[in-house]
């Protein structure tokens, strides 16, 4: 395990000399922060229970999605785009001749940059969300606590979700649309554009048991006490559920996909 924990706070080292992105995509997290919640606030002011959140919750859970917007990878920028790379270049071959295990090696850099984002790129947006708005954000360490074990479930079954679309590349050679498709189902089944309590009818019902509720949708309600108690149980029961069976779809494709490495040039 110390080779795996040497892997995240290298990733977290490599993400943190990007000042300048950095800086760059704070800024744009704040500004649609901004912007989305006052869309949410003309929303909630017609409909004030909405969803079944009131106005200081439906603007914290805008800012709340801001701050795990990067940290979960909702529009790319982890590990994937170099994984199918280095699947299309032959240099995978090189990865799987090392003394570790390709999944967990990959998981390991994920959870590594997850955690900079967290806090390079969550932090700060969330702080000036609260500044200008009256955030339901709660006040004990133990809300708080219990929303960090979700975003970390919900990061690495953002994780098995996108390694499972960059092994894809081994039968593709480009993974790209898988990617893509994997990004936008994301966007939509997430709660990223809307809380899913909003979805009508079967549709609802549906996004609520697919896996990316596990990214924002359950996390946030997890710091917004939507989930106390046994609730809470089940939402750590849903995402660990879901993070153990796509890993294990991850470990069994890779196992099928190892076979048919083809190295560049012979």
């Amino acid at each position: 395990m110390r080779l795996y924990a040497a892997v995240a706070a290298g990733s977290f080292r490599r993400y943190a000399t990007y000042r300048v992105a950095t800086a760059a995509g704070v800024f744009t997290n704040t500004v649609f922060g901004f912007i989305l919640a006052h869309t949410y606030m003309a929303l909630w002011d017609e409909r004030p229970r909405l969803g079944g959140y009131d106005l200081s919750q439906a603007v914290t859970y805008v800012w709340l999605c801001q701050a795990l917007l990067m940290t979960c990878a909702m529009m790319g920028g982890g590990f994937e785009d170099e994984l199918v790379e280095r699947i299309r270049t032959g240099d995978i071959a090189i990865d799987l001749h090392r003394p570790a295990d390709l999944q967990l090696w990959w998981l390991a850099g994920d959870l590594g940059r997850a955690a900079f984002h967290l806090l390079g790129r969550g932090a700060v947006p969330l702080l000036l969300g609260a500044l200008a708005f009256d955030l339901a954000l709660p006040a004990s360490p133990l809300p708080w606590l219990a929303f960090l074990v979700s975003v970390a479930l919900g990061i690495t079954v953002g994780f098995a979700l996108r390694y499972l679309a960059a092994l894809s590349a081994f039968w593709l050679m480009d993974g790209a649309g898988v990617l893509h498709f994997t990004w936008l189902a994301g966007m939509f089944f997430s709660g990223m554009l809307l809380p899913l309590t909003l979805f009508p009818g079967a549709l609802g019902e549906l996004a609520r048991m697919l896996p990316w509720s596990s990214l924002l949708q359950i996390p946030v309600d997890v710091l917004l006490g939507k989930r106390t108690g046994w609730a809470l149980v089940h939402a750590y029961a849903f995402q660990l559920g879901w993070a153990a069976t796509l890993l294990g779809a991850g470990r069994l494709l890779q196992s099928a996909a190892t076979r048919r490495v083809v190295v560049q040039g012979g």
